[in-house]
């Protein structure tokens, strides 16, 4: 392991330290919206380690911090930032839009390399990228409706909040600026990704 490799890994510690320092601030509010979105964030930051040690995908430690800063943005903003800063919605979508891009493009990737049958243009991906992350996007405002929904009934505050018609359209148009980085910059990065679900799914 090199030396940024330490150095990005302690990072991504540091931050899942932090995760579960949001959880226990939520659990003495009696915030449960808080505590599942700390705790489900910081239980993402474990897949990576996951899926290299028990399916050999090799996720390097550069793919694991950008996992984990996404989830991590995600979980400061239930403390507030959401409220406060009108951008920062739009950032944490963009940036989770990106791994939700990589997941579709690595998982799409690995069935063309599994299945000899199976080709992909290159101008398919493109497209294909585009609309599995607006069809998430989608289904994640759908969630955040319920959840609303779900709250109003029982009471406490929405474990994913929702600020209108407006909040929807630009956290679309957000998730295609994310889908858009890694269509054209990120999956040169992603390709040794794809090769490992792809040996996996061989085994």
């Amino acid at each position: 392991m090199s030396v940024d490799d330490v150095y990005l890994h302690l990072l991504v510690r540091l931050l899942q330290v932090a995760l579960l320092g949001i959880a226990i601030v939520g659990l003495i509010r009696f915030n449960w919206g808080l505590v599942i979105n700390a705790g489900v964030s910081l239980g993402v930051t474990f897949l990576p380690g996951i899926l290299s040690r028990d399916y050999r995908v090799p996720l390097n430690a550069g793919l694991t911090l950008w996992i984990t800063t996404a989830v991590f943005l995600h979980a400061v903003g239930a403390l507030g930032p959401y409220q406060w800063f009108g951008w920062y919605d739009s950032v944490t979508h963009t940036l989770s839009a990106t791994i939700v891009a990589g997941a579709g493009y690595a998982s799409a990737r690995a069935l063309a390399e599994y299945d000899d049958t199976l080709e992909i243009p290159s101008e398919f991906m493109f497209v294909f990228i585009l609309v599995f992350v607006l069809a998430f996007g989608v289904l994640w405002e759908i969630l955040e409706f319920a959840s609303g929904g779900v709250a109003s009934l029982i009471g406490g505050e929405a474990v994913l909040a929702q600020y209108g018609v407006r909040d929807i359209v630009l956290d679309l148009v957000f998730n295609a600026v994310g889908a858009l980085v890694v269509a054209l910059l990120g999956t040169a990065y992603l390709t040794d990704v794809a090769q490992g679900v792809a040996r996996t799914l061989s085994t």
